[in-house]
């Protein structure tokens, strides 16, 4: 009899359930894996580098591009390393704002997810589901930043601008009549705060109504039941956090453990999972998405109820209102200086780290006096993860390795970087 020879199979870089220039290389015997090796930095942008010759504000903006699926969430990052550094304190409104928005970009990179995890595992529906919610929430970005995806919204010292009094409508076309259109622009009607609220209370339904989908399906638990498993000792010790590790049974949550901004004044629970496999990770991300839903909520209330300032008055970190500048020589100096030169932030080091969406996400900045960051060092949930991949897959089948990239929400801005 002939000896059969393990074959190596190339997964990418043109691989639909790849989630970006993602190349695998898979050593396979028949149809079982016994290796796998990931090949990255097919996308790399240097935005460390690229940070380097760009003011503390000239940067802001890469921060969107790195997880281009959760945008804001990068930025406070960033925006938390700056305000360490210059020693700025940001007003209570600002990080009420910031905190909402955080958790509205949770909800958009959980819907990107589950959506493109479940297209991948053979559910088209899904994803029409998804992004249904998912327009709403663009719309919530647009209405404060003017873009839809990369905001730009957060900076050093607070927020662009306050929260609009108006939302965008629907327009007339010719695939919707006046009635439809009506009822579409029915929650529109009100402030921005007014169409979040309303989106607060219908999400839940939502949620129902994916795991109504996916949570019992035969399939699906076939699919995620038992792929991936990993221990909490050995999910530690492979460096992962966020939902990946909370899938472990590890209760570890940066917004609770290490609380930034205004997190240890709203109230919502930390869900973990049991097995440590790709199931329990789905059902980890589910219930985190109606935990947000509820701190988006608290936060609509506190900020119904307390106007004020959402920008720190220090006019060499933030600029001065357009009607000051109209009359006030040194506001009009105070706004060229900022954005000509940029603010100079002290000399020293500090690392800042969130709880993004995929994990822990944390910007470690090193300033040497001067307006630009003398060295900045980014530590993406993502790039952890993605090579834990060897170890997950092993003794899986082909198929298995969809459903293990999905259930490791990866996006290669944030690796590659």
């Amino acid at each position: 009899m002939a000896e059969i020879k393990n074959f190596t199979l190339n997964f990418g870089p043109q691989h639909p359930a790849a989630h970006g220039v993602l190349r695998l290389v898979l050593e396979m015997d028949g149809e079982v894996i016994e290796r796998a090796d990931p090949h990255i930095g097919l996308l790399h942008r240097a935005t460390e580098k690229l940070a380097e010759h760009k003011t503390f504000v000239q940067t802001l903006p890469y921060m969107d591009r790195l997880d281009y699926v959760s945008m804001m969430c990068n930025e406070h990052a960033y925006c938390l390393a700056v305000e360490r550094l210059l020693g700025v304190e940001v007003p209570l409104r600002g990080q009420y704002i910031r905190v909402m928005f955080s958790e509205i970009t949770r909800l958009l990179n959980h819907l990107m997810w589950l959506g493109s995890h479940g297209n991948d595992c053979g559910s088209s529906t899904i994803l029409i589901y998804t992004f249904r919610e998912r327009e709403d929430l663009f719309d919530m970005y647009e209405a404060v930043s003017g873009a839809r995806m990369h905001a730009a919204y957060f900076r050093p010292g607070g927020v662009y601008r306050d929260l609009p009094e108006a939302v965008a409508w629907h327009k007339e076309s010719k695939v919707r009549d006046a009635a439809a259109l009506a009822q579409r622009n029915e929650n529109r009607r009100g402030s921005l705060l007014d169409f979040i609220e309303d989106f607060t209370r219908r999400f839940p339904k939502c949620v129902d109504e994916y795991e109504t989908l996916l949570t019992d399906n035969r399939i699906w638990k076939q699919r995620t039941v038992g792929i991936g498993v990993v221990s909490a000792e050995r999910a530690l010790n492979l460096g992962m956090t966020g939902p990946m590790l909370r899938g472990c049974g590890v209760a570890w949550d940066l917004r609770k453990k290490q609380p930034y901004e205004v997190y240890d004044r709203v109230a919502f629970g930390i869900p973990v999972g049991k097995n440590g496999d790709s199931y329990d990770r789905y059902l980890v991300r589910m219930a985190e998405m109606r935990e947000s839903n509820k701190i988006i909520k608290q936060c609509v209330d506190w900020l119904r109820a307390n106007p004020g300032p959402v920008m720190t008055d220090n006019h060499k970190v933030a600029p001065p209102k357009r009607e000051d500048m109209k009359t006030s020589m040194e506001a009009l100096i105070h706004h060229f200086k900022l954005f000509s030169e940029g603010m100079h932030v002290p000399a020293g080091e500090t690392y800042a780290a969130i709880e993004h969406p995929k994990g822990e996400f944390g910007i470690y900045l090193v300033s040497d006096g001067a307006n630009k960051p003398y060295r900045m060092k980014i530590r993406p949930p993502g790039f952890a993860h993605l090579f834990t991949l060897d170890e997950l897959t092993r003794g899986h089948m082909l198929a298995d390795t969809v459903a293990l990239i999905g259930s490791l929400d990866i996006v290669f801005g944030e690796i590659d970087r």
